[in-house]
């Protein structure tokens, strides 16, 4: 008992005469965290955003479907370019790919910024296409993405009268890592953690994410959770498929359940549910990873053609 208490009482200590975060040894020729490298929107935001590539859409622009896709917690614009180029090809549908806030920068924009900040350009972009005329938006959310928008509709943050589909990847609601919900108290001491990535992702992702960025996480997820049990139903005529794979390292398969459960359509019935057999956390992104299947190859071809025919 005494020993508990011992340690105890020196972790308080050692809180408490804290006085600064501890800087991650970023290597700013390679990290995204650091200050050489940003999210290439930040430069070339007509190349990712559609309502800075086409100001002045015809009839036709604004009648064609528009898909906004939200990546995820510490990435970028990088986890939706093969959808984009998907829709390139494709020519069936329009994208517009966003940068959340506080990401693709450096490491002080991404501690700073709070899941608010993060949220932000998802409601901008969609109320920019809208006052442009676009009558059909969807949204399509990995990851971290996919509690923000659900976020931003439940709150009545946009106009949904002109959205019909939302699309959720691998959505967290509940994180694979409980450790997230001691954030405020082992986040001090730690200060950041660090993340492995391959290096095709470096410069893509954040290497080191700090607990301050890691406690908007954690205070998202509970806010949605809320959400979900007190029940959310969707607006008219707006559809939602939930994708999740059996297993991966990010998100708990049981946040699937709980969208499930908690969200209905606005007549009553139950929204898309498809479990994919799979352990990679965003399925959809391939590129960047260090090996790649067949049958990876075949899931996001499945569901980009899936996604496009229901658009």
């Amino acid at each position: 008992m005494f020993k508990l208490f011992f340690l105890i009482l020196s972790l308080i200590v050692f809180i408490s005469c804290k006085k600064e975060d501890k800087t991650p040894p970023i290597n700013n020729a390679v990290d995204l965290d650091g200050n050489l490298i940003n999210d290439s929107s930040l430069v070339y935001p007509n190349h990712f955003l559609l309502s800075a590539s086409n100001v002045s859409p015809s009839s036709i622009d604004k009648n064609k479907p528009v898909l906004i896709a939200v990546h995820g917690f510490s990435a970028t614009t990088f986890e939706w370019i093969e959808l984009r180029d998907f829709a390139r090809l494709n020519n069936s549908f329009q994208t517009s790919v966003i940068l959340l806030g506080g990401h693709g920068r450096d490491y002080d924009d991404f501690k700073n910024a709070s899941w608010e900040n993060w949220q932000s350009p998802i409601i901008e972009e969609y109320n920019k296409l809208r006052k442009l005329g676009y009558t059909n938006i969807s949204f399509i959310g990995s990851s971290t993405g996919c509690p923000l928008i659900v976020e931003a509709i439940y709150s009545g943050k946009i106009n949904t009268d002109v959205l019909k589909h939302v699309f959720l990847i691998d959505p967290i609601v509940v994180p694979s890592n409980k450790l997230l919900s001691l954030v405020n108290v082992v986040g001090p001491i730690l200060s950041y953690s660090e993340s492995a990535m391959a290096s095709g992702e470096n410069g893509f992702w954040y290497r080191y994410r700090p607990y301050q960025a890691l406690k908007q996480l954690n205070e998202l997820t509970q806010s949605v959770r809320k959400k979900l049990e007190k029940g959310i139903t969707l607006p008219v005529n707006v559809n939602m498929k939930v994708y999740k794979t059996e297993k991966d390292d990010a998100a708990d398969p049981i946040s699937a359940v709980l969208l499930f459960k908690g969200v209905k359509l606005a007549n009553g019935s139950s929204i898309d549910l498809q479990m994919i057999p799979s352990n990679l956390h965003v399925f959809t992104r391939l590129k960047g990873r260090p090996s790649v299947t067949t049958s990876d190859l075949q899931l996001q071809s499945s569901v980009f053609n899936e996604i496009k025919n229901s658009l």
